[in-house]
């Protein structure tokens, strides 16, 4: 009789999920991970961001009229509040809160994020305005990509110079989706 291995279930069911999801593609060319910009003032990112564009991934299919709400917390972590309206602008609300923390407190450029118990996700500030007007925010693997603005109508300016930006560091920006967004910021239901 073969000795029975607590956690081989567990370790089978969580490979088994896990090959039933496949990660982003990685957007980045090459293998040097993006850089991040110098310096944040982390109170002055803290805020309301609408989301202008992201790159395709499971948990934001189907969102529009997105938008991320930092702020900090008493225990010295950051409030993530993530909003988004399912299939359109007047869908059902889907709120999901979690918590950031700062991976490199010399430039507070690189956080991690979690949404999900212990797990923790980078989120890297590779771009940002002198005037904190925008960011754009990646990872290591430069699976993850967004677009983000303070307003979330900012024109195909804004847009074409971010994009222009992204592929001269090596980015693929096709198929980013830019998602429904409210005509002004005045225009945002309470998601809750």
């Amino acid at each position: 009789m073969r000795p029975f291995l607590p956690g081989l279930a567990a370790l089978t069911a969580l490979l088994t999920l896990s090959a039933c999801s496949s990660p982003p593609p990685d957007r980045l060319a090459g293998d040097t991970p993006p850089a991040t910009i110098g310096a944040v003032e982390l109170d002055r990112y803290l805020g309301r961001w609408f989301e202008i564009a992201r790159a395709d991934h499971g948990f934001e299919r189907g969102c529009d009229g997105v938008i991320a709400e930092y702020e900090r917390r008493p225990d010295g972590l950051i409030r993530v509040l993530n909003s988004c309206w399912k299939d359109g602008l007047d869908g059902p609300a889907d709120v999901a809160e979690g918590r950031a923390r700062i991976a490199d407190p010399d430039s507070n450029a690189k956080l991690e994020v979690s949404f999900f118990g212990p797990f923790f996700g980078d989120y890297w500030i590779i771009d940002l305005a002198d005037d904190y007007s925008w960011a754009i925010v990646s990872e290591a693997q430069g699976r993850y990509l967004w677009i983000l603005a303070r307003e979330p109508q900012p024109g195909d300016a804004f847009i074409n110079a971010r994009l222009a930006s992204l592929q001269a560091r090596g980015f693929d920006t096709e198929g980013l989706i830019f998602p429904e967004q409210w005509p002004d910021s005045t225009a945002v239901p309470r998601a809750d």
